[in-house]
């Protein structure tokens, strides 16, 4: 609730928070993007000097991405950033699939034509990216979309849980892509595809069939980075049948 008052301290508060969410949001993207990769050291005195501020906040973030599984601390060695193994994140990707189809249902919140515009901006986005896009230029617009999509729903909690377990397992796809295990014409394209999907259900105001095209995709792309991990086998990740 904003301050009627518009009292000194709240600001002071205010500006506080957005400096530690901005500094959360920009170490957060360069894990994600492995501008930070698998195994890289985070020194606290650096960060701090870097952002012009003291250790107590850069600590507090740090502790934070370790909840969000980005980083984990070492006795005697510091932050390092977590590795992104599939293996291991299979059961956060597969909680993604199925909560992603709440999305349509609960708390939905119809796109207004501000939202409309910004997708065809995504879109336009998209194609462009077929010819000239790059994994990190993808993963890129990739969060973009989807904080845009997440603005469909107002259930926060809901929210929360998503985001977390988008930017946790986000590096997987660009990992495959840097090793050029993924056929990148191919993935900007079936990306393409999703957002012109989903720009036909949002011209119905149907929000069920966003979250449910959002949710094949997301399972379509999961089940390409498995065989990518092992081209022997496929797998069903939404409905979870047996691997075959």
């Amino acid at each position: 609730m904003p301050d009627l008052l518009g009292t000194s301290h709240e600001d002071t508060a205010l500006t506080v928070k957005d400096r530690h969410a901005a500094m959360h949001f920009d170490l957060r993207q360069r894990i994600c993007l492995l501008d930070h990769p698998p195994g890289a050291q985070l020194s606290e005195t650096a960060l701090a000097e870097e952002f012009g501020t003291s250790r107590t906040p850069v600590r507090r973030v740090l502790a934070r991405l370790e909840e969000e599984g980005l980083v984990h601390s070492v006795h005697g060695v510091g932050t390092i950033v977590t590795d992104a193994n599939i293996q291991e994140l299979e059961q956060a990707y597969r909680l993604r699939v199925e909560l992603t189809a709440l999305t349509g249902r609960l708390d939905p919140v119809a796109p207004n034509s501000a939202f409309r515009r910004c997708w065809q901006n995504l879109i336009d986005r998209a194609a462009d990216m077929i010819a000239t896009g790059t994994p990190q230029s993808f993963t890129l617009l990739d969060m973009e979309v989807f904080e845009t999509l997440l603005q469909l729903t107002a259930n926060v909690p809901l929210q929360q849980v998503l985001e977390r377990l988008y930017y946790k397992t986000k590096r997987l796809w660009l990992v495959r892509a840097i090793k050029a295990e993924l056929d990148l014409n191919e993935e900007y394209r079936i990306f393409l595809h999703e957002l012109e999907a989903i720009q036909i259900a949002l011209r119905s105001d149907d929000l069920e069939a966003v979250a449910q095209i959002q949710r094949a995709h997301i399972s379509m792309s999961f089940n390409r980075l498995l065989r990518c991990s092992d081209p022997r086998s496929g797998v069903a990740v939404s409905d979870g049948k047996e691997r075959q």
